[in-house]
């Protein structure tokens, strides 16, 4: 919900603002930059500046424009507001004016804040406020004064030359703004996981490149469909980046590993994926990898193989999921549209042996798996193609309701 005749989207950030000053700023440019190419993906016409220490895009289209800003790593939350003049005067005429509009009823409040040279402060805009308010409405209905949980939150932030006057907080997904650290190559199965701990990545500020194992006939293009599928939603948040999906091929090292492995495959299957993502990433300039594993999730997953599968790579591998229940997974994986796509049945599961190793040594694991395994890695890794991966598209979001 916006006031009457909003012309702007005033967004804030959180982690960018603790950085020191040269720092703050490159960041914030970054992050502009990344407010821009939201707006240009959903054609959105509105100019984005670093104003009176937040960000502010001056747009009429205030509600698509904010939609974007939420969807914009670094972005704590984004309000929908009308700019005035920083006086006394024009910001109570503004609150009157968007009381008419917009409270027909319950408990009000007036939050301000204040920065800047005036001569008057945030105390004085909520009492001068809240006055404008109820004299607007006390005709129409009885007005009640909250100022813990309002029904109808009334915000203000004054700078120095002009103040925004809105009605909501929306959040953004917090984090850094993508491109503030250096890519990561991200391993997607188009499971539950791994789309989530890529979109973890990408929220602290690294970009990701994402690796596909083709695993063959263990596989099949329904695999290779759910996985591109997963990343056609992370590509949605961010738009102009290259998000299209390396494609490896791993059938033979599948069937080797079928073949020739007992129970400790699966995690002679993990150190190949780890040196193809490796592989990958020195080509790519990437500097670490994201996986989607969490401690005891998997049988591979227990913090014994982990420490057993650990050399295959030099760079350091990330797991954003380290620590998360399944559930919050879920949640996650729901809220980013990814869980759907990422539950399809595809019968990929016919590498895991039926009794795995819950805690094997890397001794034990190198020793029983082929000697070329990671030769085959670095070869598969080589023979890599690339899907093109188009966004998701985004779908406006309706109306707001008026009424409080």
């Amino acid at each position: 919900m916006h006031p009457p005749d909003a012309d702007a989207v005033l967004v804030r950030h959180g982690d960018v603002g603790i950085k020191s000053r040269s720092v703050q700023t490159r960041m914030e440019e970054r992050l502009v930059e990344d407010l821009r190419a939201h707006l240009d993906a959903r054609a959105i016409d509105g100019r984005v500046a670093r104003e009176y220490g937040r960000l502010v895009i001056h747009t009429a289209d205030v509600e698509a424009a904010t939609a974007a800003a939420t969807d914009t790593f670094g972005v704590v939350s984004a309000s929908p507001a009308r700019i005035v003049d920083a006086s006394l005067d024009a910001i109570t005429d503004a609150l009157a004016a968007t009381a008419r509009e917009r409270y027909h009823g319950g408990t009000f409040g007036v939050d301000a804040r204040r920065a800047g040279e005036h001569d008057f402060g945030s105390h004085d805009i909520g009492r001068e406020g809240g006055q404008a308010v109820w004299e607007a409405v006390e005709d129409d209905f009885d007005p009640a004064v909250d100022l813990d949980d309002p029904d109808r939150t009334f915000g203000v932030e004054c700078r120095d030359a002009r103040a925004f006057v809105f009605l909501e907080e929306r959040d953004g997904p917090g984090g850094m703004p993508l491109g503030t650290q250096e890519p990561l190559v991200a391993l997607v199965s188009g499971g539950i996981d791994s789309p989530v701990a890529a979109w973890l990545a990408m929220k602290r500020g690294a970009p990701v490149v994402p690796v596909y194992l083709d695993l063959g006939p263990y596989g099949g293009a329904d695999h290779e469909a759910r996985a591109v599928e997963t990343v056609r939603h992370l590509a949605k948040w961010a738009p102009g980046r290259d998000l299209d999906v390396r494609r490896v091929p791993a059938g033979e090292a599948v069937e080797r590993l079928d073949a020739e492995v007992g129970n400790t495959r699966m995690l002679s299957f993990r150190r190949f994926m780890y040196r193809v993502a490796e592989r990958v990433a020195r080509d790519v300039g990437a500097v670490g990898i994201v996986t989607g594993e969490a401690v005891g999730q998997k049988s591979s997953q227990t913090t014994a193989n982990m420490a057993a599968v650990a050399g295959a790579s030099d760079l350091p591998v990330h797991r954003p999921l380290l620590s998360w229940d399944k559930q919050d997974v879920v949640a996650r994986a729901r809220d980013l549209g990814t869980y759907r796509d990422a539950t399809m049945n595809v019968g990929c599961d016919r590498l895991a042996p039926a009794q795995p190793a819950t805690a094997a040594s890397a001794e034990r694991v190198v020793a029983a798996e082929p000697d070329d395994l990671l030769d085959l890695a670095e070869a598969a890794a080589d023979a890599r193609d690339v899907v093109p991966v188009d966004p998701i598209a985004v779908e406006p979001d309706p109306e707001p309701e008026v009424s409080p």
